[in-house]
């Protein structure tokens, strides 16, 4: 295994103009064979211990949905990951005053040896509700991130004060919301610089006025189910730039009017025309696919594209998606994970808004079919130059344990290796993701924990602390990791089209702020080069329009890449210094 190290390389290139997409590559030769990665739970020795307040037999709508959201953030900007989970609660504590809505565990160990303290209090994230989801973003462009967690009954903003301080500015900013939010992420949709924000809806519900306990609409076990109630409509905040929002959902086309139940959100340039469109997955209803007509308003083409329903036209328990070019072809492909008897999809971007349902001849149908999918994620695992999949699961309460047909409430994580040809492999029980206790799982987020190189997973498990596994492969492939600054773009530079390129091979992304199922990832991109110790070239469409090519280097490093600048910045470094 080489030596890697975390140093950043300056890098020039030539600056042009371009409203175009960056043009895709030839189909590339394989970068490296594909290697079967190794995981480790790491979540107990590195102080991942809080146990939140909830309750495991879950018999209402309110219970078997709410939590779930995790998210890797450097708070402090000092080059280390850190985390926040959202917190469950239970209809008691809720109607006594609800919970803290998240937790905040920083970073404080090192590299060799990571390790993380609950700093929740000192932080000021004291704000009580039933919190689901959570999306990092920095709205005001200061240089910090900024965390945005949703709920039953409200969702708070809270703004990074710096040092790992944060104050609740929800009020201020207008982005309280109401009713079940459920999935948040953030884009700069009309490209004005600063991010806006949307927040999908779930049921009308009110813990107040519960069924009576003794009615059983489910397996003789729930005594509610989703598909009988109604739904809410969804928010589209536009940030004025200002500290404030302003509620554009139904003027921009984007208010959910069918009242569909709301769950994950994906934002991604479909059609390469460098403007984010937007993918909402629903459950019991037909998904959303809003495309950006570049006027503050979308249109939905979820029907015309071929996303909107499963391969052969069915309505599914949607529940997550993320996002990622799996064929290097320039085109950004979805999956979509569903309820036990629903197969995941996984959507094949053939370019025009055109897509295929091709999750069965590439092997991710069948065995994700029995189970209760939650959390997905694409990522290159094993630096090979190829994405992977994924996938975390758990059922809804332990009351249906035993229950004929229903999965247990616990589930096995599933892994799933591509390998090159269109087909993937399910390898998860041979990388050590189901070494220990299995939990119910639900949100997912990857970042590099440990700055090796290798992407580490987070999940959210209900009623038990969060699972932190580390990666822990070994092979000769190399990578590199882009942490991205905008200038006249929005600062954390989400939205970014970003593609690295190593000889006929062309790899690409986005920055993201949130997906999967409730959930954040790292911002910095991160790429596997395969057996290529070098790339010959970084092309970046950033959000603002302009196009920058940034030649070649080494790998195995962090580089950040500065918007105009030509100014490369050491991992770490407060960026706050620079604007």
């Amino acid at each position: 295994m080489r030596n890697r190290t975390s140093e950043c390389i300056v890098l020039l290139f030539s600056v042009c103009t371009l409203s175009a997409q960056i043009p895709a590559a030839a189909v590339p030769k394989q970068l490296a064979q594909p290697s079967v990665p190794h995981f480790r739970d790491v979540s107990q020795e590195v102080g991942l211990r809080t146990i939140p307040h909830t309750n495991l037999d879950r018999r209402y709508v309110i219970e078997t949905m709410s939590g779930g959201g995790v998210a890797f953030l450097d708070c402090d900007n000092n080059g280390k990951l850190d985390i926040a989970v959202v917190n469950d609660s239970s209809i008691d504590r809720y109607l006594a005053g609800g919970d803290p809505m998240i937790t905040l565990y920083r970073e404080d160990g090192n590299e060799k040896a990571p390790h993380f303290t609950d700093v929740t209090a000192a932080a000021g994230l004291t704000t009580k509700g039933w919190a689901t989801g959570v999306a990092v973003a920095d709205y005001d462009n200061d240089g910090l991130p900024d965390i945005y967690v949703t709920g039953y009954g409200h969702n708070v903003l809270y703004h990074n004060l710096g040092g790992c301080r944060f104050s609740d500015v929800t009020a201020k900013a207008g982005v309280g919301g109401g009713g079940f939010s459920a999935g948040a992420a953030w884009a700069d949709y009309d490209r004005d610089g600063f991010v806006d924000l949307y927040v999908a809806r779930y049921v009308s519900t009110d813990p107040r006025h519960l069924p009576d306990p003794q009615r059983k609409v489910y397996k003789s076990v729930l005594t509610e189910l989703p598909g009988t109630m109604p739904g809410e409509t969804n928010f589209l905040y536009r940030n004025r730039g200002d500290g404030t929002f302003e509620e554009v959902a139904a003027k921009s086309g984007v208010q959910n009017t069918q009242r569909a139940h709301g769950m994950g959100i994906c934002w991604g340039d479909f059609d390469g025309d460098g403007w984010p469109d937007l993918y909402v997955t629903n459950d019991g209803y037909r998904n959303f696919l809003f495309h950006n007509r570049r006027t503050g308003t979308f249109e939905d083409i979820g029907l015309y594209s071929g996303t909107a329903y499963g391969e052969m036209g069915q309505t599914f328990g949607n529940m997550a998606c993320d996002v990622a070019d799996l064929e290097h072809n320039g085109r950004f492909d979805l999956v979509v994970t569903r309820f036990a008897g629903q197969p995941a999809s996984l959507y094949i971007n053939d370019g025009h808004n055109e897509f295929q349902d091709v999750a069965d001849r590439a092997g991710i149908a069948a065995p994700t079919l029995p189970l209760v999918k939650w959390g997905a994620n694409f990522a290159d695992f094993d630096n090979s130059g190829w994405q992977d999949l994924f996938i975390a699961s758990g059922n809804f309460s332990t009351l249906l344990n035993g229950v004929p047909g229903e999965p247990p409430f616990v589930e096995p994580i599933e892994l799933f290796l591509n390998e090159t040809n269109g087909k993937f492999r399910e390898v998860a029980t041979a990388t050590g993701l189901n070494a220990g206790p299995l939990e119910s799982r639900r949100g997912t987020a990857l970042g590099d924990v440990n700055n090796d190189g290798r992407l580490d997973i987070l999940v959210f498990n209900v009623g038990a602390p969060p699972s932190l596994f580390l990666n822990e492969t070994r092979n000769d492939n190399h990578w590199i990791t882009l942490h991205l600054v905008g200038t006249k773009s929005n600062r954390m530079a989400i939205g970014a089209r970003v593609a690295v390129i190593t000889g006929n091979v062309e790899q690409l992304d986005e920055v993201r702020a949130g997906g999967s199922y409730l959930s954040t990832s790292d911002p910095r991109l991160h790429f596997g080069l395969g057996s290529a110790a070098a790339f010959d070239r970084i092309e970046v469409l950033w959000p603002s329009g302009l196009f920058e090519q940034f030649p070649g280097g080494l790998g195995d490093r962090f580089v950040s890449l500065v918007e105009g600048s030509g100014t490369a910045l050491h991992a770490g470094q407060d960026l706050l210094k620079e604007k």
